[in-house]
């Protein structure tokens, strides 16, 4: 800065520094769904944030948002953002309503507006009522659309699996491929009050809502397996489990990467993994940790954009990121981090376009799904009775 004269004292500010890193927020849930009891003045097509049972009262009872959010509201959710979707001449208008429009930001595609409208950005999404199917049927396409919004927010997607068979649940399976993908089967069985009968409904909005829970109480990178589920007296169909036995149909569609609900102490989701073809991210719980670490690196950085290249601004970046590593391995979060500069791609002529690169590298826990007790016969124990025998007499 050019000098200028002063008989006096003076401040400078200076903000070179690490700055801290504010984890991105991992609970919020997303809805796309129907109500047509709504009244005219609720917007539809747009991302709406609900924020308690009084909100959602206005969704009315017909459709499919306001049980979607109690469902999600019974395990721990408040907040949800829904998009209010209308209800077409037949069903295959409907779906196709939900499904949207993403040029025009309709159906599931107004969560992904949600952001930049309501500055929260779903990252459990879910269409209760609209995403199950039979395996024929081929790929569903609001989880289709709902996928690809997860790859632009970063979020992932729970579906509902066909309720018919197991080897439905598994044959399903195989028309996906994302690690954003979480298939639950079967539906649940719920009490419903409108008419004090027993109902069956979709498991999604459920399913999110514990997610969310678990979020809020652990953190994102613990698996969302073996809590129990609020607000349901049972499943559609019961589903075989023994924890200790292959030979059941929890077992055998966790192996096929479908989850499912099993009644032990309670009516639990049971299965980590996602439909990833790669093993690397076959858990559902390393991919969302991957997903709020990038998110987190990324959205703390607006700060240092457009600021001269300095050694000091490469440090503080370096070890600001380092430090929010570290404070994920002390959460537990991570197993380890490191962030390091990589001189083969900071050369001179990438930094004089502008350019800086940082690697780092990190380790989520992956959940223990598979528990091995070994067990020993040691004939030595005798002798050991003998001789307390022998030294009591």
């Amino acid at each position: 800065m050019p000098e200028q004269f002063l008989h006096g004292v003076e401040v400078i500010q200076v903000d070179d520094g690490i700055r801290p890193i504010r984890i991105a927020k991992s609970s919020a849930i997303g809805f796309a769904g129907t109500a047509p009891d709504a009244p005219e003045g609720f917007p539809r097509n747009e991302p709406v944030l609900i924020k308690g049972p009084r909100d959602a009262a206005q969704l009315g009872s017909g459709g499919t948002l306001k049980d979607a959010y109690m469902a999600a509201y019974q395990n721990g959710a408040s907040e949800v953002v829904v998009s209010l979707v209308p209800e077409g001449s037949s069903a295959a208008e409907t779906m196709a309503n939900v499904v949207g429009d993403p040029t025009a930001g309709t159906g599931v595609w107004a969560l992904q507006n949600a952001g930049n409208k309501l500055d929260i950005v779903p990252r459990i999404n879910a269409a209760p009522g609209f995403t199950t199917g039979l395996p024929a049927d081929g790929v569903n396409p609001v989880v289709s659309n709902l996928i690809t919004i997860g790859d632009n927010t970063r979020a992932i997607v729970v579906k509902d699996g066909p309720n018919t068979t197991e080897e439905d649940a598994k044959l399903d399976r195989q028309n996906y491929g994302s690690d954003r993908l979480l298939i639950v089967d079967p539906a649940v069985r719920v009490f419903d009050t409108d008419s004090a009968a027993y109902t069956t409904r979709p498991n999604s909005g459920y399913i999110a809502g514990l997610i969310a829970k678990r979020d809020v109480e652990k953190g994102f990178w613990w698996s969302p397996s073996n809590q129990v589920i609020r607000g349901i007296s049972g499943t559609a169909r019961p589903v075989s489990f023994h924890l200790s036995s292959s030979a059941t149909e929890a077992n055998r569609m966790n192996e096929a990467e479908v989850a499912t609900i099993v009644r032990r102490n309670g009516f639990r989701l049971w299965g980590n993994r996602s439909t990833s073809a790669d093993a690397q991210w076959a858990f559902l719980s390393v991919r969302r940790t991957a997903d709020i670490i990038y998110e987190s690196i990324e959205q703390a950085h607006l700060w240092a954009m457009d600021r001269p290249m300095s050694a000091q601004l490469i440090m503080d970046i370096r070890d600001g990121v380092q430090a929010m590593g570290q404070q994920l391995i002390n959460s537990g979060a991570l197993l380890g981090f490191n962030c390091w500069l990589d001189p083969e791609l900071n050369t001179e002529t990438t930094l004089k376009s502008g350019k800086l690169y940082i690697d780092f590298d990190f380790e989520p826990p992956a959940p223990l799904e598979h528990l091995i007790f070994r067990a020993h016969r040691n004939g030595t124990y005798y002798d050991e009775l003998i001789s307390d025998v022998s030294a009591a007499a």
